[in-house]
């Protein structure tokens, strides 16, 4: 699969979240959402049935999303197109940046595709990760031929020139 990297200022942008119901432990730092949830922080949104986040003494946040599926949908950095993710469960950190898809997981980017039991996104060093089930399952991999033009790179340019030297003399 080839390498995409999140869009980079969502880690910058403010963390909205909509619910049918919200509870708030301000003791704990739990926030808990239920019902048709949309979490969206820049170009990144997660929709889920319930999440859970969870913010730290630092101030970065940890979200859980469940759901039937929950999906993940995030604009690459510097390229068009979105990284999308599906699971029973997802989890995401701000601190690290990594995102966990868990239960029938499937992550797409582009015409791409893979699935596992568990798939982890690491955003910073743009790794994925895919596992079947305790390693008696199988993971499965979509991925599509590329243009043979973007794979070979730009076409080398000859310019001629008026002055001829024998190899190993300098100009």
């Amino acid at each position: 699969m080839p390498i995409s990297q999140a869009e980079l200022a969502d880690r910058d942008k403010p963390m909205h979240l909509e619910a049918n119901q919200l509870s708030i432990d301000d003791v704990k730092q739990i926030s808990v959402f239920e019902g048709k949830v949309r979490l969206t922080q820049g170009t990144m949104i997660i929709n889920a049935d319930k999440i859970v986040v969870v913010q730290d003494k630092e101030g970065f946040k940890h979200g859980t999303a469940t759901g039937q599926p929950a999906s993940f949908r995030q604009k690459r950095d510097n390229i068009d197109g979105y990284v999308e993710g599906y699971g029973e469960r997802i989890e995401y950190d701000t601190k690290t940046a990594i995102i966990d898809f868990f239960g029938q997981a499937r992550v797409k980017q582009d015409q791409d595709e893979v699935r596992g039991e568990h798939i982890t996104y690491n955003s910073k060093t743009e790794i994925f990760q895919v596992n079947g089930i305790s390693n008696k399952g199988r993971v499965r991999a979509i991925i599509q031929p590329k243009n043979k033009r973007s794979s070979v790179g730009e076409p080398l340019s000859i310019k001629p020139t008026t002055i001829l030297t024998k190899p190993n003399e300098r100009q």
